[in-house]
């Protein structure tokens, strides 16, 4: 619907300043369709709802209101709570505002000028904000008797804003420090068009009903409870197990991949953490040490220095490169409680972790070789969409350019192998190396973090790891950090979403449902169900006295792949013609017991 911001070698300016651009330069203008466009439109939305809100309510204090991912959202200081009806009133006097058309104007003041104006408003977090900015100027934009601090740009108009909804209200620490005041802040979207508007919000809704909280509930798969602690996760029988399922398939593919299977303990000396570099590194994400006799030991957030003592244990020669041990080694990291969400960010949990120690000229081989079992599994489970990145040398580092170079290029340079596209995610390495992260799409398209290959070249130097070269000289190995699916609670919420609760075959927790008719069918129901479980099938029965209907109903719920009827036909033909329901509602069959045995060991086997 037209273009409303303009992009002057890279930088965005409003619309307006069109007469001061240089005659020399790539002048382009952006519409909603360009990220940067879509940017300026929300923020633009975010800058109509502080208007709104200072009309509706004059004591709010303005805080921030960025653009995000798909919406935006505004921080306020304010006595109570924002509730549901406040937001539909903020939406409303929104739209007002929008209806009026008023231009947006941009311009500078000095700081000085800035202080002056927001201490008079009594806006004390805008003027911390201009104080802490390093120019000893400050734009302003304004609109229909509205001022806000914005270095902008703007559309050109409140009218621009064709389409926005306020979602929900939040908590938000002032600039993210639990010691500073508590703000509400208000989330919001904003599009080009009422339909796109209302395709977002169905989406939103499909996204509520798969919420894995929601579901893990439903379903009885797992727990948070806080007379164990926030972020800890208690698994419910069927979520262990369709744990054990992913676990056994974890362990059986490694062990014909050539991994060898490790265990770790939960706990090390505090030294272990300094040597690899942790405790310097990534202590802001590790809990306080506890002291043992004397001796101070820290909870492990990492299970790679364990591995690498692994290997130390003996010695290697050459020819036993690579060396790959696996583990799913349960690790505990400190996440703020804003941050916890069920499953997805958790403070204890399992990384399908794997290491790789190996000759630097078998580097390219290997990360080939794991991309390979990467996608592998993930197709497994169902994701055959991704987006890979290689991550580069961060800020703060160990180890040489020399080696960060030497390692980034041998990722590069499998992948290229590989055939698979990438995009360059520019200082977003680990600490001690470069990394390759794959980020796979669900089935609403969303896309999650949960892969990861890290060339590290720096620990085995930390830890002094050598191998006997054909040489007969000692010689450093490359170290590879590997995991598959990240972490198993937070692989289990994606697959919870993915399916919608609904899992394929080999993973829901049960196979299938024996029904009864009535009564007189519960014996003959316990022989099937005792018959499928003799070949590995997760059979359960539902015996009660309740209409066949309602059992039906029950076993859909649940999310069982297929339930089997039992009534007078079935027990007179002595099971060989079951009747058999997916929870499609589409029926199979009639089969005999061995034949549906059969179909089904065909499509667990299969993994579809």
């Amino acid at each position: 619907m037209g273009v409303f911001v303009l992009s002057v070698e890279g930088r965005l300016l409003d619309m307006g300043a069109l007469k001061e651009i240089p005659a020399v330069g790539t002048v382009q203008g952006l519409a909603f369709s360009s990220t940067e466009g879509r940017e300026v439109y929300r923020h633009s939305a975010s800058h109509i709802l502080a208007h709104a809100v200072k009309e509706l309510f004059p004591q709010a204090k303005l805080a921030i209101g960025p653009a995000i991912e798909d919406g935006f959202y505004y921080d306020f200081d304010i006595d109570r709570p924002f509730s549901p009806e406040d937001l539909a009133a903020i939406e409303k006097k929104m739209a007002e505002i929008i209806k009026k058309n008023s231009p947006f104007t941009r311009r500078e003041i000095s700081k000085k000028e800035a202080l002056e104006m927001f201490g008079k408003m009594g806006e004390i977090y805008k003027m911390e904000l201009i104080e802490a900015l390093p120019d000893e100027t400050v734009s302003l934009y304004e609109e229909n008797g509205f001022t806000d601090l914005c270095r902008g740009p703007h559309v050109p108009g409140t009218g621009r804003i064709k389409a926005v909804k306020l979602l929900s209200v939040a908590g938000a620490y002032w600039r993210g420090d639990e010691k500073r005041k508590m703000l509400q802040r208000i989330y919001g979207t904003a599009f080009d068009s009422k339909e796109d508007l209302k395709k977002y919000l169905e989406f939103l809704e499909e996204v509520k009903k798969r919420d894995h909280r929601k579901l893990g509930r439903e379903l009885d798969l797992f727990s948070i409870n806080e007379e164990i602690g926030a972020g800890l996760i208690l698994w419910h029988p069927n979520g262990a197990l369709i744990r054990k399922t992913i676990e056994d398939f974890w362990r059986g593919e490694h062990l014909k991949t050539g991994y060898k299977l490790i265990f770790s303990p939960h706990m090390a000396k505090l030294d272990l953490w300094r040597r690899s570099g942790h405790w310097d590194f990534y202590r802001e994400n590790m809990y306080s040490p506890m002291e043992v006799e004397g001796v101070e030991y820290e909870i492990k957030p990492m299970n790679c220095p364990f591995h690498i003592e692994v290997y130390k244990s003996s010695l290697r020669s050459y020819r036993e490169l690579p060396i790959r041990y696996a583990e799913l080694g349960t690790v505990y990291r400190f996440e703020r409680s804003g941050v916890l969400h069920g499953l997805l960010r958790v403070r204890g949990f399992t990384q399908d972790d794997a290491h790789i120690f190996a000759r630097e000229d078998q580097i390219e081989d290997e990360v080939q070789r794991i991309l390979d079992f990467t996608l592998f599994v993930l197709n497994t489970f169902g994701f055959y969409n991704y987006d890979i990145y290689l991550s580069t040398r961060p800020e703060k580092y160990v180890g040489s350019d020399e080696n960060w170079e030497r390692a980034t290029n041998a990722l590069r340079l499998a992948l290229e192998k590989k055939g698979l596209k990438y995009a360059v995610d520019p200082g977003e390495g680990v600490f001690y190396g470069p990394k390759i992260d794959i980020k796979v799409k669900d089935s609403l398209g969303r896309a999650w973090q949960c892969s990861t290959i890290q060339v590290d070249f720096n620990n085995p130097e930390r830890f002094d790891v050598t191998y006997r070269g054909s040489d007969g000289q000692e010689h450093r190995p490359i170290m590879i950090h590997r995991a598959l699916m990240g972490s198993l609670e937070r692989f289990f919420g994606i697959l919870i979403e993915h399916y919608a609760g609904a899992f394929p075959l080999w993973l829901a927790p049960a196979q299938v449902d024996v029904l009864t008719i009535a009564e007189r069918h519960a014996e003959f129901a316990l022989k099937v169900a005792e018959a499928l479980r003799a070949e590995g099938i997760r059979a359960e029965t539902n015996l009660e006295n309740e209409k066949i209907n309602y059992k039906i109903r029950i076993s859909a719920m649940r999310k069982t792949p297929y339930s089997v009827i039992i009534g007078d036909k079935e027990v007179s033909e002595e099971g060989s013609a079951l009747s058999i329901r997916k929870r499609s509602g589409e029926t199979v069959g009639p089969l005999s017991i061995s034949g549906f045995i059969e179909l089904l060991k065909d499509e667990i086997n299969s993994r579809r």
